[in-house]
């Protein structure tokens, strides 16, 4: 079916008006698809961004990110910040620093967004008690830290089972694990890790930004500490996969630089070093600002044009 039909007849068969303003991008298109239907998860609608000189004629790789609601246009998100995702991928794109890709920007749940994200294997690790004590746990007074149970397993089927088939039939895209990527900041550096390592056959790499180790927002290590079990069991499952770390270490990201040691040591003694990268930013903080000052650097090791100058 004709990719354009194919987008009428979804709008068309439910009938609905967009949530959100569609971002105003600088470089490249970007087209929504809502409601994006879901048999598992809440429905919810996806941003599709094309790169600049976007043609059916050619295949391009994917990077599925989280949090889509910021990553394109700081004047419709709740912060008036943005990732620059058109800006910055766009640039490195045309100055051929990057094989061209596409982005498919997912929103979070809102006010599921930490059940969705967290990894949910490693969770369930934890006792019956200390889940429960999870489970009361505050973002502020009166709002829970998780909503509802975690479901992250279900939200990732969704990007595997209902996106991922969504986006082959209907873009212009190389088919395969081989060519897809995940990429988020904070609770979307965890489900991406989290993603990449459920799923080994359906990407290739994960970019995760600003990381939030300690899984809430205390100083507690069990969450943590059920991380780690759970890296050291699923190392092993990957190959020649590509993995991006990075945090600052003010706000929120002053958590991070202990926790992400740690992870690093394994990584080190388990992965070989062009693999993945891990980076410090002294003095940065835990922004969508800090995040798209970098960007290039996870999309440059990513999508490499010459591989074995990104992993030097």
């Amino acid at each position: 079916m004709n990719r354009w039909l194919s987008l009428l007849l979804v709008a068309i068969t439910f009938n609905c008006l967009a949530s959100d303003p569609i971002p105003v991008v600088h470089k490249g298109t970007i087209e929504r698809i809502e409601p994006f239907k879901s048999k598992l998860i809440g429905s919810r609608y996806i941003d599709v961004w094309l790169p600049p000189g976007y043609s059916e004629n050619s295949k391009y790789d994917v990077l599925y990110m989280h949090d889509g609601r910021m990553l394109f246009d700081a004047n419709i998100t709740w912060n008036k910040q943005e990732w620059m995702v058109d800006e910055v991928a766009g640039s490195l794109i045309e100055q051929q620093k990057v094989r061209p890709f596409i982005v498919v920007a997912i929103p979070n749940g809102v006010k599921n967004r930490h059940s969705e994200f967290f990894p949910q294997q490693p969770f369930e690790k934890l006792s019956k008690q200390q889940q429960a004590q999870m489970y009361q746990l505050e973002r502020s007074a009166d709002l829970p830290l998780f909503n509802t149970k975690v479901y992250s397993d279900k939200y990732l089927e969704f990007i595997v089972t209902e996106v991922v088939p969504f986006i082959d039939a209907n873009y212009s895209v190389k088919k395969g694990g081989k060519h897809r990527y995940l990429a988020g900041s904070s609770m979307g550096g965890l489900i991406s890790w989290y993603g990449l390592m459920q799923y080994p056959n359906e990407f290739a790499g994960a970019i995760c930004m600003s990381t939030h180790w300690p899984g809430a927002f205390a100083k507690d290590k069990i969450l943590f500490q059920q991380f780690l079990n759970y890296i050291k069991v699923k190392l092993p499952t990957l190959t020649d996969h590509k993995i991006y770390f990075d945090h600052g270490d003010a706000t929120l990201d002053a958590m991070y630089p202990v926790l992400q040691q740690q992870v690093d040591t394994l990584f080190t003694q388990e992965y070989p070093k062009q693999q993945w990268q891990s980076l410090f930013f002294k003095g940065e903080n835990h922004s969508e600002q800090a995040w798209s000052k970098r960007l290039h650097i996870p999309l440059e090791f990513i999508f490499a044009l010459h591989p074995e100058i990104s992993a030097q």
